[in-house]
């Protein structure tokens, strides 16, 4: 493990930093991609080259962390400056991400009840002010931060994108080793 770990750190280091900023994130990223790569030997079949296995071990990895570090504060923020952020990170798997969580936002969306969608709606998309939801909903300013709380905390409950793509994820290397 010593030195699979020297052999490919520093060029892991330097795939990894390309496309994430933070040098803590980094760090922790590569020493799990490296793990992650070291565990899945077993199932490297030599049809490309060790490095572009773990290039793409390192790849998902990286996609999963702005799934859910990223993505995430974008859902519920009222500041368009994140998504440029997610967009210049994430490349050409942005568009994919999107619509793939687009699709599982309003399916989320759906399972809610009819006053927690319209409130988050209202915030969230419409981009209104707490106090101007107050009044079309003809209630008060504590009510409705009260009422916003309440139904994030419930879309937070009923968001199970991470759970399915760690089962997906899962699954797929269960069906690699047989």
């Amino acid at each position: 493990m010593q030195d699979f770990y020297q052999k490919y750190y520093l060029s892991i280091r330097g795939f990894v930093r390309k496309r994430i900023d933070d040098e803590g994130t980094i760090d922790e990223l590569v020493n799990d991609i490296i793990l992650a790569a070291f565990n899945s030997l077993p199932n490297f079949n030599h049809q490309c080259s060790e490095f572009s296995f773990i290039c793409s071990i390192a790849k998902h990895r990286i996609i999963d962390y702005y799934r859910k570090k990223k993505l995430k504060t974008i859902l519920f923020s009222a500041n368009p400056e994140f998504e440029e952020i997610a967009d210049k990170a994430l490349g050409p798997e942005r568009d994919a991400l999107k619509n793939e969580l687009k699709s599982e936002i309003k399916n989320t969306f759906l399972e809610l009840t009819k006053g927690y969608r319209k409130i988050l709606r209202l915030k969230y998309i419409s981009g209104w002010k707490v106090v101007k939801i107050a009044q079309k909903l003809e209630i008060s300013v504590k009510a409705v931060e009260s009422r916003l709380m309440r139904a994030k905390k419930e879309f937070r409950q009923k968001w199970n994108y991470d759970k399915k793509k760690a089962y997906q994820y899962s699954e797929n290397k269960r069906t690699d080793r047989d």
